[in-house]
């Protein structure tokens, strides 16, 4: 297995970053999956068809490689977040171009709209799945230094790498089990009383808690191993389960409501 791993690892350096990567995209749509209410289930469905969360959550970086100006460019800063000062996201961090939490703020809302056309509404649900999976990654609520920790060099068994490739698909690929196996794996130890606790829908819990990981886990020494992996696993586990619970509880709360057409 170590084999094969030390392959992929140099493809996995060479890709763009992007949170979570496919995999751990993957694995939080399938936990919302499992956790949507009755209704919302029909809603999605009547929008996506038989496309499921899973498959939802990577189009808005699928969609990166269209040449169109507002793949390329414009909605390149909703994927992120930068609080520069502070452990608190606040008003006074929102660039001109917008980010994460604007985007979902405006998504969510064109969700809700019954005005809004079928497109801009299967849109916006997509965005919403993948936008909440970025705001759990810890890089992706950054300090504004370093680009995420993308400008963090290290060795991740052995292959070039930097921080942020590492927590977007390294951490989740060392495991080597496919999404819906590691998505089985986390919904089946979510208990109770944690889906009740992860069911507000406030980015402003999920940011602090990515800037409270985040200082954690840059490393004193960059060549990363089966030490690094192993220590921060639990946090890894901690935060697809908890993103994918969330998309849950923030779609149950837009499709539940009346004004749905």
């Amino acid at each position: 297995m170590r084999l094969a791993l030390l392959l992929v690892l140099p493809l996995l350096a060479a890709a763009p970053a992007q949170a979570w990567g496919p995999v751990g995209h993957r694995v939080t749509g399938a936990i919302a999956d499992r956790n949507l209410s009755g209704v919302a289930r029909a809603r999605v469905r009547l929008l996506l068809g038989t496309e499921d969360l899973a498959e939802a959550s990577t189009w808005p970086d699928d969609m990166r490689s269209d040449p169109a100006e507002y793949w390329r460019r414009t909605a390149s800063p909703w994927h992120y977040v930068t609080v520069r000062e502070g452990d608190r996201y606040a008003a006074s961090d929102v660039p001109k171009e917008g980010d994460a939490v604007t985007a979902l703020t405006r998504f969510t809302a064109t969700l809700r709209d019954p005005g809004a056309s079928l497109d801009d509404r299967r849109a916006a649900l997509r965005f919403i799945v993948h936008i909440i999976g970025d705001l759990h990654q810890p890089l992706h609520v950054g300090g504004g230094d370093d680009r995420g920790g993308n400008d963090v060099k290290v060795t991740f068994f052995g292959a070039q790498s930097n921080l942020h490739s590492v927590w977007d698909s390294g951490l989740i690929e060392q495991r080597a089990l496919s999404y819906s196996e590691y998505a089985d794996w986390l919904s089946r130890s979510i208990t109770p009383e944690q889906t009740i606790g992860w069911s507000l829908c406030d980015p402003d819990i999920w940011t602090r808690e990515s800037i409270a990981l985040r200082k954690t886990i840059y490393p004193a020494d960059p060549n990363l191993s089966w030490d690094y992996a192993y220590r921060h696993r639990a946090e890894l586990d901690d935060r697809l389960r908890r993103a994918g619970a969330r998309i849950a509880a923030c779609l149950n709360a837009i499709f539940d409501s009346p004004r749905q057409p």
